[in-house]
């Protein structure tokens, strides 16, 4: 949702699911943020999440001629998405696979969280850049690794 702070007119790709629940709470995530951004210290301009593109998940979003593969990430939130982009070799896994963070204390279920971790198994080995939402692109093998990691910490 930080990128309303770069593109603030361009319509906001979220998960059906994402959608629901932004609708269903509104004001709830820029709460949220305000509040992160208070503990942190972190300034910034208010979010605003301006139109939502709801998103089939899984599901396709053609780019274009090209396409990115949507695969659900559940788990770590209700509400997760992983993105395929099949031209580039790459997975976005958001909050998994996350070389400096663990899922202890970021799960909101156990069991979908390792159910999500089963169904990212492939995709990152099929990748050729793994792109977490904390840290930096790494390789497949070491998103296997930490992968795995997590399983065992869950």
């Amino acid at each position: 949702m930080l990128c309303r702070t770069v593109w603030p007119d361009a319509p906001l790709g979220v998960a059906e699911s994402t959608a629901t629940r932004l609708t269903a709470q509104p004001g709830d995530a820029q709460r949220k943020l305000r509040a992160y951004d208070t503990e942190h210290y972190i300034e910034r301009p208010p979010l605003a999440l301006g139109a939502l593109q709801s998103l089939p998940v899984p599901g396709r979003l053609d780019i274009g001629e090209l396409e990115l593969e949507l695969h659900p990430a559940t788990g770590h939130t209700v509400d997760g998405m992983a993105i395929v982009v099949p031209w580039a070799g790459v997975l976005v896994c958001g909050d998994y696979l996350s070389p400096c963070e663990t899922p202890e204390g970021h799960t909101t279920d156990a069991a979908e969280y390792r159910a999500t971790l089963e169904r990212l198994r492939p995709l990152a080995q099929a990748a050729e850049w793994v792109v977490p939402g904390h840290g930096a692109p790494i390789k497949p093998g070491r998103a296997l690794e930490i992968l795995d990691a997590h399983l065992a910490k869950l």
